[in-house]
């Protein structure tokens, strides 16, 4: 059988910190690099999705029908603007799976059998990274019962450690009762703009507590980053040269780092 391909989810309660951006240009430079990349857009609001070029009329299969177990992920999974790319997407009726399977013995592993199904048809990508919703809910629940590890995007603001605890606490929780086996992939620190004393100060805070686990790469607030996905194209495809995708891609390249160090042992 082959190596079960390694799972990420990208996640963070609160809405903003530049998770979907995170997702969408990690994405971007792995399948650059020659992996066969997927994300799986499990926000209802479809960010992901639209940042990619999808048009909401052309999701006839969605994340959605992955959940409740009506479409495969193979079957789900539609290609993108990015080559080596693919991506499950979202639509609104993601609003309404909590209450349609909350009562299901299996609700929080709905998206682990869907990726071991795949595994065991035809295992085709390298990379499955899922983008989750702004919220600790059942489908956070599920994309961490599913990944092997949790990369968390951090707004350079003053509440941030506060909400990284919370996270934290939630990946604990789900290491205790449902994926013993999950990591903490790494700590991306966004929107951070040199000329505020806070946003130093927030920087110097992180590193303090969580140590190698933040990646020294820092992302910017950039206008072009922005503005990439009302075009359909992740930033590093609509300006490569701009601050912010040539910030990507460094943290592009700490993260192969670090998944090829976690391969190798």
């Amino acid at each position: 059988m082959k190596p079960f391909p390694r799972v990420i989810t990208v996640a963070n309660q609160k809405g903003g910190v530049g998770k979907t951006t995170t997702a969408i240009n990690l994405a971007t430079a792995l399948a650059a690099i020659g992996e066969s990349v997927l994300i799986v857009d499990l926000d209802p609001q479809g960010n992901a999705s639209t940042g990619l070029g999808v048009d909401r009329h052309s999701r006839t299969l969605s994340s959605y029908d992955v959940v409740t177990g009506s479409a495969t992920l193979g079957t789900a999974a539609i290609d993108t603007v990015v080559p080596g790319l693919s991506i499950v997407p979202s639509t609104l009726d993601l609003l309404g799976v909590e209450m349609e399977i909350a009562a299901a013995p299996d609700r929080v592993t709905r998206l682990k059998s869907a990726l071991q199904a795949h595994r065991a048809e035809e295992n085709r990508f390298s990379y499955v990274l899922i983008d989750c919703p702004p919220s600790l809910n059942l489908l956070t629940m599920n994309s961490m019962a599913a990944a092997d590890s949790v990369l968390v995007p951090l707004q350079c603001e003053f509440f941030a450690l506060e909400g990284l605890s919370q996270l934290l606490q939630t990946v604990d929780q789900v290491r205790r009762t449902i994926n013993p086996a999950l990591t903490i992939q790494g700590i991306v620190l966004t929107m951070f703009d040199g000329r505020n004393n806070l946003a130093n100060q927030v920087v110097d805070d992180v590193r303090a507590h969580m140590g190698e686990t933040v990646y020294e790469t820092v992302i910017p607030r950039n206008v072009r980053v922005s503005e990439a996905p009302s075009h359909g194209k992740p930033a590093i495809l609509y300006d490569l040269k701009c601050a912010g995708s040539q910030a990507y891609l460094q943290l592009a390249s700490e993260v192969i780092r670090r998944e090829r160090r976690l391969r190798a042992a």
